[in-house]
């Protein structure tokens, strides 16, 4: 009898254990990075695994981080201006746009968004754009989220659904998801082509240079170019003789990367441009 109730004691005892025992012995919560939407190319939800986890690794965001030779992590330094970059020169990590040439450089198998938050958004590379007027509504995960004006995007992130974004944020951090910021300086969104680009690629030269809705200097603007520039061209026409910076051209180059004209003045190569056919 006296053994039966020992059992018993002890079996109530482990029981009162279990009942009781801290949380800290439960198993980790899943990671809330990931694609949480459907739609994302294979490409792009590589992309937003590859940022995930780095997200998962604790990995800092580090000024100037991710701008190595190759993608990939590096040693950041102070930007000179917030103190909490003092220790970026310690810190291995990514800054905004680091960290998303490094995701689409895993995705893409080659380094195919190497630059700043400006030059990868005004990349080659866009399968489609959108405005902030459009909001949230048309981005799929894996979609860049770009903010700032033309002439100064200064952040950019990954979009991976249901209101959220990856990104890399700013100095004393580590990277993060985020809920997305549709308000105050957000510009607009690029998703990414990781395939071949097709097309004839020129850069443009100049600063502030506008493309149009039309071949017309009194078009309506769509997208100016902060400075030299790579861009698509799909074709030509003659069009509205232009005079600038003292050229003159009636020349113009459709981008269909910007659904946009821009006069041939401000694209470096021959006034009719090679290869190049007459647009229908």
């Amino acid at each position: 009898m006296l053994r039966r109730t020992g059992i018993i004691g002890t079996l109530i005892g482990l029981f009162a254990f279990l009942l009781w025992a801290p949380a800290a012995v439960a198993a980790p919560a899943a990671s809330s990075c990931g694609v949480l939407a459907p739609g994302a190319s294979a490409a792009a939800q590589s992309a937003i695994t590859a940022a995930c986890a780095q997200v998962d690794a604790g990995t800092w965001y580090t000024w100037s981080g991710g701008h190595g030779d190759q993608p990939g992590a590096t040693l950041g330094k102070p930007d000179g201006q917030d103190p909490a970059s003092e220790q970026d020169g310690t810190r291995v990590g990514f800054d905004c746009s680091g960290l998303v040439r490094y995701a689409y450089a895993q995705a893409a198998g080659s380094d195919i968004l190497n630059g700043d938050a400006s030059r990868q958004y005004y990349t080659t590379r866009a399968a489609a754009r959108f405005t902030a007027a459009q909001g949230e509504a048309p981005l799929l995960p894996g979609d860049l989220l770009a903010y700032g004006t033309w002439d100064d995007l200064h952040h950019i992130a990954i979009y991976i659904g249901a209101g959220k974004m990856v990104e890399a944020r700013q100095s004393g951090t580590h990277l993060m998801v985020s809920d997305v910021r549709l308000g105050g300086d957000y510009f607009g969104a690029v998703r990414v082509n990781t395939g071949a680009v097709t097309g004839h690629v020129f850069q443009t030269w100049g600063t502030g240079v506008w493309t149009k809705t039309a071949p017309s200097v009194g078009a309506t603007r769509v997208y100016a170019f902060p400075d030299a520039t790579s861009i698509r061209v799909e074709c030509q026409k003659h069009a509205e003789t232009v005079t600038a910076d003292g050229y003159t051209n009636d020349a113009w180059a459709y981008l269909p990367d910007y659904k946009a004209w821009m006069t041939n003045i401000y694209i470096q190569g021959p006034a009719w441009l090679d290869g190049v056919p007459t647009c229908t």
